[in-house]
């Protein structure tokens, strides 16, 4: 998806935190008509957590008839993005010529590389009626030898997404390895994404991972001596067995991985180098990017 928050870089309010809790960021909320978008990453207090340099919750929103998302086509590069549906429907096309309905508890992931374009709409038999959709928008930086890599898309159907139940807590393993299953979406770095559903009272160790982060989607829970709010996401020491409890039915999304070099970001584009963003806007706007099949529209630059 694009960016839809002008500002790439928001400022966060944050907290200190106290023993394996780094830090408490809490999203800046934007209203974009209709639905809102919490952004946690990046920020100027927190850029990345391993490779994941860009974290968006959206919605619920909640659509009348006739109404919806509909995100025209925009330009990537240098990431890989992740499109995960808690509720809903959308619709991608990239310039590939992909053509993928994604549903909730699917994994999306459109490698930008070098550079691709896509779209994300709702098909018209959705739009005909009242309809919600609720989603996570994540970015992953590549590592600098895959940044300029073929542009590549892949879609992981819920039922290929490794599931589990550890004493009573439903986990997802997402992307990468954690209590020892390994999810088949590629990656390209150490990688860490998991999903976890808490009742009131449940407890769960996090996964080792060189940098991570709890992101409380809905819910509360406690984390050592602090407690963590929904929307709310605390970046956690890698000090091993740490450990949760949910205050009460919590949803959280768990990331990390390996921690890369510095990216910079402008829009839609990120790369370790400043010149390739430049050479990419210029691009944008003259033309040069291929375009989506069947999907004549785009967005202009944000002069």
């Amino acid at each position: 998806m694009s960016n839809l928050i002008q500002e790439t870089q928001t400022t966060c309010e944050t907290e200190n935190g106290y023993g394996a809790i780094e830090l408490v960021l809490k999203p800046k909320t934007k209203d974009l008509g209709g639905f809102s978008v919490r952004r946690l990453l990046p920020t100027v207090q927190r850029k990345m957590v391993g490779p994941w340099i860009f974290f968006d919750h959206m919605g619920p929103a909640h659509f009348s008839a006739g109404t919806g998302i509909n995100v025209r086509p925009h330009p990537h590069i240098g990431i890989a993005t992740v499109t995960y549906l808690f509720q809903g429907e959308m619709l991608h096309r990239d310039s590939l010529g992909s053509e993928q309905v994604i549903s909730p508890g699917d994994i999306n992931l459109m490698v930008a590389g070098k550079g691709i374009v896509h779209s994300e709409r709702e098909r018209p038999e959705v739009t005909a009626q009242d309809h919600t959709l609720h989603a996570l928008q994540l970015w992953l930086a590549l590592p600098v030898h895959s940044e300029e890599t073929e542009p590549a898309f892949y879609h992981y159907p819920e039922k290929d997404v490794p599931a589990l139940n550890l004493n009573g807590v439903r986990i997802r393993v997402m992307m990468g390895s954690a209590y020892g299953v390994t999810s088949p979406v590629k990656t390209f770095a150490k990688t860490l994404y998991v999903e976890a559903m808490l009742e009131e009272g449940q407890t769960l160790t996090l996964p080792d991972a060189d940098e991570r982060a709890i992101y409380i989607a809905d819910g509360s829970i406690k984390a050592k001596d602090t407690t963590l709010m929904a929307y709310s996401m605390a970046v956690v020491t890698n000090e091993t067995g740490v450990q949760i409890e949910a205050l009460e039915a919590s949803r959280i999304a768990i990331i990390g991985g390996e921690a890369m070099d510095k990216r910079f970001i402008d829009w839609n584009f990120v790369s370790s180098r400043k010149e390739r963003i430049e050479q990419a806007k210029t691009d944008w706007k003259a033309g040069q990017f291929p375009p989506v099949p069947g999907d004549d529209e785009f967005i202009p630059y944000p002069d």
